[in-house]
């Protein structure tokens, strides 16, 4: 008879749906799942509480981990932490707002470097496109390095280190990834449909700044460049519900793109902002609730493929500067918390959970080409999060894992609780032998 690790009995989300049953571990691995009674001989034999499930460990493919250069921010010692007490055991960092950003081989190699030793979960990364590594090899030097795919901007970033690109680079860059079938992530907002925001507290005049039309706009373009250069293209964060049909009727016709939401699109409304409440800035905008709506239609039907965090924290300072939404940072942090918010309005619009899990687990583990993550199946990573999905909390930012304590869900009543993430079979901070974070960097190439 086999010895495993670990034996965790109770009910467990499996791709097959909820079940009772007994999960074995062995090797940092999912050995099998048997009855709930099963006799196994193992080293540690466990049972969840009546009011708890074992779910897959989320993969959360779009964080701002911000070091080197903008650690202040936060670091990918203080995001994994976050990621590991919200349930995420995956995270592929995003290729701005760090100094340098990842637009090159030798940023990318100073920027692994400055998390091999801090990763609590595990850590790829995306590169970015930019004009300057246009046509300079360096797209193809990334690929080779094992990045998941490249980032660009078509309207201004907020830093200067990473320019968006004009419509001539973007198919330039759409060309030239698609010689070597690499994936282009596009933040779809249209510089020419933005308007000059006239600062201050108010919040309708910032959403006004940024109307649905420059989404939609910028989403019509890569879909255009994506059906004649043939590049795999995905629309990053998509807050606006005009560009649902651009994008259902894009994939009606092959063309290969998909697109993510995130929670703070998915649970928050442009009702909830009260002025000068500067940690809602994010662009795009967070939106009204009818448009809320139509977003959680389109993940029901298909439309949008995946729901991640685009966790983009800064200091308190920035986020709260003068309380004006022309000069505060743009960004929601919100990696510890994604699971519960979504969670909270899925429980409210009578949505299974399983659904939450497949937007935020077993999908972005196939987004990124992830195969044994995001799923509890036997020979998949014993990547594990023990989750209760009826225990309430309210959100108090200073008590967060990530570094600057300030969220748009401060003061929030949320719906389930992580209780222990596990990652390759043992609990985070809890791996036999190892004094160091247990996280591992990982590459495309290695999917």
């Amino acid at each position: 008879m086999a010895v495993y690790d670990t034996v965790l009995r109770g009910r467990i989300l499996t791709p097959d749906g909820e079940r009772d049953a007994s999960l074995a571990v062995a090797n940092g691995l999912i050995a099998g799942i048997f009855e709930p009674d099963a006799e196994l001989e193992t080293r540690v034999d466990r049972t969840l509480a009546a009011d708890e499930v074992l779910l897959p460990g989320l993969v959360d493919t779009h964080v701002h981990a911000d070091e080197p250069g903008r650690t202040e921010w936060e670091g990918f010692a203080s995001a994994t932490a976050a990621a590991a007490a919200g349930g995420v055991t995956t995270i592929i960092d995003m290729p701005l707002n760090s100094i340098p950003p990842t637009t090159t081989l030798a940023a990318l190699r100073v920027k692994q470097a400055a998390a091999r030793d801090q990763a609590g979960v595990d850590i790829g990364f995306w590169g970015g496109v930019v004009p300057d590594n246009l046509g300079t090899g360096e797209l193809r030097a990334l690929h080779d390095a094992g990045v998941f795919g490249f980032k660009c901007f078509l309207a201004e970033t907020g830093v200067d280190e990473f320019r968006h690109l004009t419509q001539e680079q973007l198919e330039q860059a759409a060309r030239e990834l698609a010689a070597f079938d690499g994936l282009l992530l596009v933040h779809a907002e249209d510089a020419g449909h933005l308007h000059d925001h006239r600062g201050g507290g108010d919040y309708a005049g910032y959403l006004a700044s940024r109307p649905d039309e420059a989404e939609s706009a910028a989403v019509a373009r890569v879909i255009d460049v994506a059906r004649r250069t043939g590049v795999r293209a995905h629309i990053v964060h998509v807050s606006s519900a005009t560009a649902l049909p651009l994008l259902r009727a894009a994939k009606a016709d092959g063309v290969r793109i998909t697109a993510e939401t995130c929670p703070h699109y998915l649970t928050l409304a442009a009702d909830d902002v009260a002025d000068g409440e500067t940690s809602f800035k994010c662009a795009p905008p967070i939106r009204e609730r009818a448009n809320q709506d139509a977003l959680w239609a389109a993940l029901a039907d298909g439309t949008l493929d995946i729901v991640v965090s685009d966790h983009s924290p800064a200091t308190v300072e920035l986020k709260t500067r003068d309380h004006d939404f022309a000069r505060a940072w743009g960004g929601i942090a919100g990696l510890q918390l994604g699971l519960p918010a979504v969670w909270t309005q899925a429980l409210a619009r009578g949505v299974p959970l399983a659904h939450v899990v497949d937007w935020m687990s077993a999908r972005t583990a196939r987004f990124a080409g992830l195969a044994g993550r995001g799923l509890i199946a036997p020979g998949a990573r014993a990547d594990l999060v023990v989750f209760a999905p009826d225990a309430a909390f309210t959100v108090d930012a200073a008590r967060l894992r990530h570094k600057n304590p300030i969220t748009a869900y401060d003061g929030r009543e949320l719906r389930g609780v992580v209780r222990q993430t596990w990652l390759r079979g043992a609990p985070v901070g809890e791996h036999p032998g190892s004094t160091a974070p247990a996280g591992e960097l990982i590459t495309r190439k290695e999917s």
